[in-house]
């Protein structure tokens, strides 16, 4: 397998109250949750996550496409579009979306399974989800090397 060039992907699950974030290992093998940003004012938020990539020697933003099972965007994708384009201007890094259809479902199914009551799940399911996606990506990405 080819090894990533040097640096981390950071997974976006963006929401109006929360972003739900994970980050790779540097060869991008890996997904870890991070801790979920709580949404204060737009500044705010880039200016945190603009750190969060400087301090972890991010290269590449992964953000959940909101679309609908139907394959078209959702009511959500316009404000996600327009909060990465702000994103890629403050931070000078790509952000590419990557399909989270069902990432929230599956992150409560995953968390209820494991016993997680629904106060704690709340918390977490934004966290889990961006670790879904980033997997999804990393394991697509994989694929992809290993077919080459």
């Amino acid at each position: 397998m080819k090894a990533s060039p040097e640096g981390r992907i950071l997974a976006l699950d963006y929401g109006t109250r929360r972003i739900g974030l994970a980050i790779s290992d540097e060869l991008g093998l890996t997904a870890q949750g991070l801790e979920t940003l709580e949404r204060t004012n737009i500044r705010e938020d880039l200016a945190r996550l603009a750190a969060l990539v400087r301090d972890k020697s991010v290269r590449l933003i992964l953000m959940g496409d909101p679309v609908r099972l139907s394959g078209r965007a959702g009511s959500h994708a316009e404000q996600v579009r327009r909060f990465a384009r702000r994103l890629e201007r403050r931070t000078g890094l790509p952000v590419r979306f990557w399909d989270e259809r069902l990432t929230t479902v599956e992150a409560n199914r995953l968390l209820r399974e494991a016993g997680v009551g629904a106060r704690e799940r709340r918390q977490a399911v934004d966290r889990l989800s961006a670790v879904l996606l980033l997997e999804s990506y990393l394991d697509r990405r994989e694929w992809e090397v290993g077919e080459s």
